[in-house]
């Protein structure tokens, strides 16, 4: 019962939030209200009462919410996955390759550069030559929640969002090899050994296991859903179909040194994509879908919000490392962006704003950071810290800078959706 009164509270703290704003003519988008919105309903503010479901009065109160913030991933791949279709991919599938993963290492290779550097002037004791690789690694995941809700509000529309889902969809599978070979090499340099299986072979077969899965499920979920006459019944199935999904994507095992798992993202972004390119139900269904994950992902915001960890701000070596993790990522996001959508030849708007865009860092990066734990004592901790104080910056103000630079590339009207909405509802 306190579970499910504290998603009702969540959700309605969200959606008030973004009313609060905008009557105060604060106009960020609802990702961002919804994630203050869960500052103050979590364990540092409206928490702190001790009020079992009113507030979450701890983090493992928000790590109970676990169950919907993994169902909310999957169905944001899922709709991530729509923009997959080979009919755009024939005009922008290059450049999206090219940049995607171009971007990513430029990120992680100068984040590394950078504290392999801090970790010589500061010494060993205050940044570890480990937790500087394992950084830099991380520096290459970028949130599709964040991205995906802002581009859905503001329907923006043109060249920069054309590129950036797809995009951002890529950062899973080029992030997941940086960051098994980076933390390979963060294991060696603590003292173990370096292994193939850790560093190459295991990061590819999950990968391939992965899309595997994923093309699976999507040619089932087509076949099933001719069976169907009622496109509200086919909505049932695809909803049952990305649940399945998720719940499958966490089973693993280890044969030997082999470990077999699966990347729910990837899975349900793979589901997405074969489900939209083969069944001629997919658009219709994508819409329908789209309303009904509406409140899910309100609440995915929320919980997110109130899981972001303001105890950090008490170590000062933590925010001034995490301040120039922040700034070296963005630039390398930003230049990385910029050098590769020049060489493919893209349009001035896409040189100049895509990088911004792709600022925004999140749940990727800390299902790497659990990863990381394995290192151990002070560094696990250190790195848990930093990409936590990274993270609260970043779902704060990545959403704003996103909206920002899709209003200056001009692909985001004057006038607000649900504005224009109600001006078409009152003209009637």
């Amino acid at each position: 019962m306190d579970s499910l009164l504290a998603v009702s509270v969540a959700l309605l703290a969200g959606l008030l939030m973004t009313r609060v704003f905008k009557k105060a003519g604060f106009h960020f988008p609802d990702v961002t209200s919804f994630l203050i919105a869960g500052l103050l309903v979590g364990p540092y503010c409206l928490g702190r009462i001790g009020i079992s479901g009113l507030g979450f009065t701890s983090m493992e109160a928000v790590d109970n919410m676990g169950v919907v913030t993994n169902t909310a991933l999957g169905f944001i791949a899922f709709a991530i996955g729509n923009e997959f279709r080979l009919s755009q991919l024939k005009s922008t599938g290059k450049q999206a390759v090219v940049i995607g993963i171009f971007q990513a290492i430029t990120a992680t290779v100068l984040v590394d550069a950078v504290l392999i550097a801090f970790h010589f002037i500061l010494g060993p004791d205050v940044l570890p030559l480990p937790v500087a690789v394992t950084l830099g690694a991380i520096a290459s995941a970028t949130a599709p929640a964040a991205t995906l809700m802002v581009v859905r509000q503001y329907k923006a529309k043109g060249p920069v969002t054309d590129l950036l889902l797809p995009i951002v969809a890529l950062d899973d599978a080029v992030g997941l090899i940086l960051f098994a070979v980076s933390f390979g090499i963060a294991q060696a340099l603590q003292g173990g050994e370096l292994s193939i299986f850790s560093i190459i072979i295991n990061p590819l077969v999950e990968i391939v296991m992965s899309l595997l899965l994923g093309t699976i499920m999507g040619v089932l979920l087509t076949v099933l859903e001719r069976l169907f006459l009622s496109n509200t019944n086919r909505l049932s199935l695809s909803i049952g179909f990305v649940v399945m999904t998720i719940a499958l994507a966490s089973t693993e095992f280890n044969i030997g040194q082999l470990k077999i798992s699966f990347s729910s993202l990837l899975v349900c972004m793979m589901l997405g994509t074969v489900f939209c390119n083969l069944s001629p139900y997919s658009l219709d269904i994508m819409g329908r879908a789209d309303k009904w994950t509406a409140p899910l992902f309100a609440c995915f915001f929320v919980i997110s919000g109130a899981g972001l960890e303001l105890s950090v701000f008490r170590y000062p070596v933590i925010v001034m490392i995490g301040v120039v993790y922040i700034l070296v990522r963005c630039v390398g996001k930003y230049f990385g962006a910029r050098l590769s959508s020049t060489a493919v030849g893209c349009g001035e708007n896409v040189r100049k704003y895509l990088g911004i865009t792709l600022f925004p860092q999140a749940g990727v990066a800390l299902g790497m950071v659990v990863t990381a734990q394995a290192l151990g004592g002070e560094e696990a901790v250190l790195i848990r810290n930093i990409i936590l104080f990274s993270v609260l910056i970043y779902e704060l103000v990545g959403p704003l800078l996103t909206r920002m630079a899709l209003s200056a590339a001009g692909e985001i009207g004057e006038i607000e959706p649900e504005k224009k909405s109600r001006e078409r509802f009152e003209h009637r």
